[in-house]
């Protein structure tokens, strides 16, 4: 059976990247994709784990070669998903993650309309607005344009399949995990066992 896709996006600073860690250290047989991106890499942070860190230039050509599933700019930095390793692990039988922007994931709704589509949301704009000044990545300025941007991103939740709101990070990650567990119970998933059955 093929691996599903699922693509969970949320404002920056709401605690998606956090949830899915999370998910992924309780859930070994799901894989998450590595995106690229050209944003500098923060501390911590390493090559191939977290990103492929790529310059304008590396990232421009790979668009051009048509490499990704799905890419898209935002707060002046690109963010795209390489096709060839998602591809390889869904044919393997294994699920894939895609923690990626709203763009993005307007792009695999429509390439890929068969993934299943997880936003998770903050518990108010004031409380995101706290978790991104309490992050210490980014100046006042910069927080104030991902408040602004995730006001805009948040119109587009009503295009997901489910939408998470994210109290605790150990509320939504069992969310997600049952998210995931009913996905593979679907009938149509699991059609083909009915025919041994038969």
């Amino acid at each position: 059976m093929r691996g599903q896709l699922y693509v969970v996006s949320g404002p920056s600073g709401v605690g998606k990247g956090t949830v899915v860690s999370e998910f992924l250290n309780q859930n070994k047989e799901v894989f998450l994709s590595v995106s690229a991106t050209t944003r500098a890499k923060r501390p911590g942070e390493e090559e191939g784990v977290n990103y492929y860190y790529k310059s304008q230039e590396e990232f421009v050509k790979m668009i051009e070669n048509n490499e990704f599933m799905e890419w898209a700019q935002f707060c002046n930095n690109y963010y795209g998903t390489p096709k060839a390793t998602v591809e390889n692990i869904l044919k393997s039988g294994k699920d894939v993650i895609l923690e990626i922007e709203v763009q993005g994931a307007m792009q695999i709704k429509k390439n890929f309309p068969e993934s299943i589509f997880v936003f998770v949301l903050p518990p108010s704009l004031d409380e995101l607005k706290k978790r991104l000044i309490n992050r210490g990545t980014e100046s006042e300025e910069v927080v104030n344009l991902r408040i602004e941007t995730a006001k805009k991103e948040i119109l587009y939740a009503k295009e997901y399949d489910y939408l998470l709101v994210n109290d605790t990070v150990s509320d939504t990650v069992s969310k997600l995990s049952g998210i995931i567990i009913s996905e593979r119970c679907k009938t149509e998933r699991l059609i083909d066992e009915l025919e041994v059955l038969k």
